[in-house]
């Protein structure tokens, strides 16, 4: 298999997207948005083959993996009609996997995603609990040595106070009024371009397995450890 490789082509007709982001300007380069597409979707093609090295995902497209680049602004302020970026994300296989990835490339703008983006009521609830019970596991698992040099700290939207139900004194009040659980890793358009690009995103992915495997628990099994799912 040839090397996933995203191709300086597929930068260089993001960019002028970006400044000519209308309709006349894309139908005039369509062939040209074809071919990057093409190339993100053989790219997504390869990171998907080494991810499942290490874990299971359910996609097995590439290119239907991908988001579409054509902008719904019905909700939107902001009127422009293309998305200037590529982006997709990957889902883990069974019910009993949680959590997932996530990779946007946009010139000066690229980076890698990867947690708990909308946890539903039930499940939030669920990790909340955890949190209030065991907050030290989760501290310890948080500040484990990949995860802190690949991501830093854990972002996501929180509640202003306290969520209902939990004491605005508890010491991991921060880690409670979470309501998304998110890693984020940055990259520079230097390193898009590099052959083995695809396996540093990969790496990049396993290195939150720690946090995935201790999640699936949370929200798989009950207090005596039994499957609920």
């Amino acid at each position: 298999m040839a090397i996933p490789k995203i191709s300086k082509s597929t930068l260089q007709f993001l960019s002028s997207l970006d400044k000519n982001n209308n309709r006349d300007w894309f139908n005039n380069h369509k062939s040209q948005f074809l071919m990057a597409q093409q190339n993100m979707g053989q790219f997504a093609d390869g990171l998907i083959f080494e991810m499942n090295k290490h874990d299971v995902i359910e996609n097995t497209s590439g290119i239907k993996s991908l988001y579409r680049i054509y902008k719904d602004v019905r909700f939107s302020k902001d009127k422009v009609t293309f998305n200037p970026h590529f982006a997709f994300s990957l889902t883990r296989a069974s019910k009993q996997r949680r959590g997932g990835y996530y990779l946007k490339i946009k010139p000066g703008s690229s980076f890698l995603s990867c947690g708990f983006f909308g946890p539903n009521p039930e499940d939030l609830k669920r990790i909340r609990t955890d949190i209030e019970n065991n907050y030290k596991e989760w501290n310890k698992i948080l500040n484990k040595k990949a995860i802190k040099e690949n991501f830093g700290i854990m972002h996501g939207d929180k509640v202003l106070t306290a969520p209902k139900g939990f004491s605005i004194e508890h010491p991991a009040i921060e880690l409670l009024r979470h309501k998304q659980f998110i890693f984020r890793h940055q990259f520079k358009d230097s390193e898009l371009t590099k052959d083995n690009f695809f396996q540093e995103v990969s790496s990049l992915f396993k290195s939150i397995r720690p946090f995935f495997d201790y999640m699936s628990h949370v929200l798989t099994t009950n207090s005596n450890g039994e499957s609920i799912i």
